[in-house]
């Protein structure tokens, strides 16, 4: 996704932005609004008595929506974002994250400063304490580390602690980390990470469903929680304590039906409680990036990657290349080994051993009569 477009070339971006700019108008009252009447045009369309038949929508709520068109002007938003190379992307975008259509309560537009780009939807969050301690630091750096190098995007909140150190250590390693901002691009928060923000901007996206100019409230991290988990494959919890924002993060990946990941601490640690707790709830047990790849499920469709290979499973992109060869011969359909050998040109033998190496990933299966199938 390139950074070039700031003025909407729609009238359904317009229409998703000044609903969103409505006071009163949240995640949950806004999919109430979409459900009943499909399009953000027809809720600013509807007469106030028509809006109050949507629940949790008041006498005043409907009176601001409905005068919505003829109060709000856009100019402003229009011009911070020129301003600033901020592109607005609405739900009715095709480049609107499809993982984050998917959740419960989707935002109506998103403010992206950077490149947010497809191979991005192979991503996990990482998350945890903001009083981090040194166990908690050098963890979310080592997993964020591994996570860079094996091609997945770390996600995170810009946040002091867990976060800063997950987005630094994956900028270190080349990889590509976004930043899910509670205020808006404009107003950093917290301000001394707004060095790390310009490197997330130029190796990755800051993101927002905030206008740019927003500051943000003590309300607004949990909302924006949400776009963390809903942006990802999973969300790992590096250290928590009991009462942590961080298991707000974890539980509405529970609720988008995503992998929740844990990294166990030390025993007597108060920050390691909360990551104990999940853990005890069902949460994957996380030492390793090996231990997140082997959790994380076949992907809903083939993702394409920077380098031109289009992957199925988040566990191909830790294949070397014999690996790679191999499993690119390799269909839904029963391949016969025999042919696998004759297309890769490879020793028998070391198709037979690589074989094997992709059945113990779970990326094939063998079958009757010398065939192989991709899983």
């Amino acid at each position: 996704m390139q950074q070039n477009t700031t003025q909407p070339s729609d009238h359904q971006t317009e229409d998703w932005l000044r609903l969103c700019l409505v006071s009163g108008v949240g995640p949950r009252i806004l999919t109430a609004l979409i459900a009943h009447f499909e399009t953000p045009g027809a809720v600013l369309a509807a007469g106030t008595t028509q809006l109050q038949q949507v629940e949790g929508v008041g006498y005043r709520l409907a009176q601001a929506i409905s005068s919505a068109k003829q109060k709000i002007d856009l100019a402003n938003e229009f011009a911070d974002c020129r301003n600033a190379n901020i592109q607005i992307v609405s739900r009715s975008s095709a480049e609107y994250p499809r993982l984050l259509r998917e959740i419960p309560d989707p935002p109506g537009v998103l403010f992206i400063q950077g490149d947010l780009r497809p191979a991005d939807a192979v991503a996990i969050a990482v998350v945890g304490s903001r009083n981090a301690t040194r166990y908690g630091i050098a963890q979310a750096e080592r997993i964020a580390t591994g996570l860079a190098h094996a091609g997945i995007t770390v996600i995170a909140g810009l946040a002091r602690g867990i976060d800063a150190a997950a987005h630094r250590a994956a900028l270190a390693a080349g990889g590509r980390t976004l930043a899910v901002m509670g205020g808006g691009l404009l107003k950093m928060y917290p301000p001394e990470h707004a060095p790390l923000a310009a490197q997330i901007r130029d190796q990755g996206c800051l993101i927002s469903e905030m206008p740019p100019n927003y500051v943000a409230t003590r309300h607004a991290f949990p909302r924006r929680n949400r776009i963390i988990s809903g942006l990802t494959l999973g969300t790992l919890v590096v250290e928590a304590a009991e009462r942590s924002g961080a298991l707000i993060t974890a539980r509405q990946a529970v609720e988008q039906n995503r992998d929740v990941l844990a990294v166990p601490g030390p025993v007597d640690s108060r920050n390691s409680k909360g990551c104990h707790a999940l853990l005890r709830d069902g949460a994957i047990l996380v030492e390793s990036v090996e231990d997140i790849l082997d959790a994380l499920g076949p992907l809903v469709e083939e993702n394409q990657r920077d380098d031109g290979r289009a992957i199925r499973h988040p566990a191909e992109l830790q294949l070397n290349a014999n690996e790679t060869t191999v499993l690119q011969t390799i269909g839904t359909e029963p391949t016969l080994i025999d042919h696998i050998v004759q297309q890769t040109e490879l020793p028998t033998q070391r198709v037979l051993s690589t074989l094997s190496v992709l059945e113990v990933r779970q990326l094939i299966s063998r079958l009757p009569g010398g065939c192989v199938v991709r899983r």
